[in-house]
């Protein structure tokens, strides 16, 4: 799923990421408003796909294995992989810590 944007970006494929926590979702019938309360920048997500994208990624290792369990089809994964990238440039969509479980520190139970 590696591609140039992702190198530009500094997007990382292989990494575990989840939605920028003042990022809020708004879903729509073209796909979804996305709204970071922090530097106030609003999206517009045309593609249902990528919200749903989006709204998995924290529960998987790696935007690749999301893709992967929602059953994206192989040519549309670059596509994807491009706007994922774009949404990290816009910090939207940041990186989790790696956890011991692979899943990044989101994945890892609370111990109770």
């Amino acid at each position: 799923m590696g591609c140039a944007a992702s190198t530009e970006t500094g997007f990382d494929p292989s990494r575990p990421y989840d939605l920028h926590p003042d990022v809020a979702l708004r879903p729509e019938a073209f796909g979804a408003l996305a709204y970071h309360y922090g530097n106030r920048r609003l999206t517009f997500l045309r593609s249902p796909e990528l919200v749903q994208l989006l709204e998995e990624l924290a529960a998987h290792p790696s935007p690749a294995a999301a893709m992967a369990a929602l059953a994206i089809p192989p040519e549309r994964q670059a596509t994807l992989g491009r706007a994922l990238g774009s949404l990290a440039a816009s910090d939207l969509i940041r990186p989790r810590p790696i956890g011991t479980d692979g899943l990044g520190l989101a994945g890892m139970g609370d111990g109770l």
